[in-house]
């Protein structure tokens, strides 16, 4: 199931749902807003949503208003598309902003557990937040340096379906659900960058080590 979902959310998924975004996307173009504007909008609600709602604890607005702002990351793609090019600073803005509000959601879930006690819960999602960075670090580098960095079990839609249905099963009160999701994706997180490195490694050397 999890993994149905991951490729919804994926590049291939994403093709799917761009004959439903893409009128939105060419309605917005024609107005004048710009993707880029749309980019850190979405950016500012998942923030806003994680600060005002997540580290309040308040999980079932938090998820609703962060997963509602996600879409925004389509919708500024069919943005580009209305207009015929995508441009590199786009491009450039778009991964900082995905940065920027995945660490937004992993730190107002982990100020949330720590002030509600679960502080080693908390510190799991700490870890969760800083190898999600790596993961995305490590492609970017591998690309600077002539390397593809596709593979990864737990690429960014994954995290996210993962960090999202452990919120879930909090809100419905199953006991150690949300701790499970943390601590699950902590460790699948921290196998993808071994995963990542391993990968790149063999495109950049002959096998000397």
């Amino acid at each position: 199931m999890m993994g149905e979902m991951a490729k919804f959310l994926s590049v291939a998924g994403r093709a799917t749902v761009a004959k439903f975004l893409d009128p939105i996307g060419a309605w917005l173009f024609r107005i004048g807003i710009s993707p880029n504007a749309v980019t850190v909008l979405g950016t500012g609600a998942i923030v806003a949503g994680s600060v005002v709602f997540v580290a309040r604890g308040q999980l079932l607005i938090g998820l609703i208003v962060i997963t509602l702002a996600a879409f925004t990351d389509l919708i500024d793609g069919a943005m580009a598309r209305a207009r015929g090019y995508a441009s590199r600073f786009g491009a450039l803005l778009d991964s900082t902003m995905d940065r920027i509000a995945d660490g937004a959601v992993f730190a107002a879930t982990a100020y949330w557990l720590a002030i509600s006690g679960a502080t080693t819960t908390a510190a799991a999602a700490l870890a969760c937040l800083v190898f999600a960075q790596v993961i995305s670090y490590i492609k970017s580098r591998a690309e600077s340096l002539g390397a593809r960095c596709d593979v990864g079990l737990a690429e960014r839609a994954e995290r996210l379906i993962v960090l999202g249905v452990g919120g879930l099963l909090e809100i419905f009160h199953v006991p150690y659900g949300l701790a499970a999701a943390i601590w699950v994706l902590a460790v699948v997180s921290l196998f993808t960058i071994g995963q990542r490195m391993w990968h790149v490694r063999q495109q950049l050397t002959d096998g000397a080590t």
